[in-house]
């Protein structure tokens, strides 16, 4: 059963993302930083263009001659603030759905990243939106940088049911034509489809010039195969089943779903996107935490 959109800001979980100074190091050294750095490194924040005065803007930037002129606010826009604009991919097919050990879903649990990734760069005045999709696109709102937005993107989230198949290919090759501007692409997933064409959609964004990061989100038991007994596997998306024991193949198991990962990695890597592995196991500091370490070594 989905979450109600204002758990997945309980204060405890901002509180979370809060700790050991990990909103100023998103801010002043990590994660908002080194997004503004790529694919946007070297861009200006030359003047660009106006934009009519709304509450809450930085009264210093409204331009004072143009007010003379017409009678009217305006804020002077720089280049640093049209250069990033950041897009939520979230896939609801039904593998999504699966939870062990008393676990969220890996669908909740991307949720709860989703929210808080949306609540930093909002935070930071950075326009984010959202598609949703299984075998193809089923939600899409457009980024904006409003707190509000921040609410419609978790009610959207929260309506939407993980079911059917996986269709990761198409979806993101649907949504490389829709992103004209170059903008940071999040991508979260299990990322259980045929990796060609995955990586080939991948491969679509980044030659559009888009920055990629990849949350692959799995179970904790998907990692482990730690289950006792005689155990039946059903596919959720296709209702496909399978008994077997999982001690007798479990160390074979941990060493092709580890080599299913390392590839991804490696191919992402080679397309300089960012690729992090997190489970439904790990508190939401430590998966934001890998996800920095990893950043800041590409800068």
């Amino acid at each position: 059963m989905a979450l109600a959109p204002e758990q997945y800001l309980r204060p405890d979980i901002i509180q979370q993302v809060q700790q050991l100074d990990l909103r100023a190091r998103f801010i002043v050294e990590g994660f908002l930083a080194g997004l503004h750095k790529s694919p946007f490194q070297g861009f200006s924040v030359e003047f660009s263009e106006h934009r009519k005065y709304t509450a809450g803007d930085d009264i210093r930037l409204i331009d004072w001659n143009v007010y003379g002129k017409t009678d009217r606010y305006y804020i002077k826009k720089f280049e640093a603030e049209t250069n990033l604009e950041a897009y939520i991919l979230m896939d609801c097919s039904g593998s999504m759905d699966y939870s062990g050990g008393g676990r969220m879903t890996k669908m909740d649990y991307g949720i709860c990243l989703a929210a808080a990734l949306g609540y930093m760069m909002i935070s930071q005045q950075d326009p984010v939106g959202l598609f949703v999709f299984d075998t193809k696109l089923r939600s899409f709102l457009p980024p904006k940088t409003k707190r509000v937005h921040l609410t419609n993107i978790l009610t959207t989230l929260a309506k939407t049911k993980p079911f059917g198949l996986t269709g990761l290919g198409v979806s993101l090759n649907d949504v490389a034509a829709r992103i004209n501007k170059r903008s940071l692409v999040i991508l979260i997933s299990d990322l259980l489809d045929d990796q060609d064409k995955v990586m080939e959609a991948l491969r679509h964004l980044r030659y559009r010039g888009h920055d990629i990061i990849v949350f692959q989100v799995l179970d904790h038991s998907e990692l482990q195969l730690d289950f006792d007994g005689q155990v039946r596997f059903d596919d959720p998306e296709t209702g496909a089943g399978v008994r077997a024991n999982p001690q007798s193949i479990q160390v074979e198991y941990q060493r092709e779903i580890q080599q299913f990962i390392d590839e991804y990695r490696s191919q992402c890597q080679g397309i300089r996107a960012d690729f992090v592995t997190v489970d439904n196991s790990m508190t939401f500091d430590r998966a934001l935490m890998e996800f920095l370490v990893q950043r800041k070594g590409r800068f």
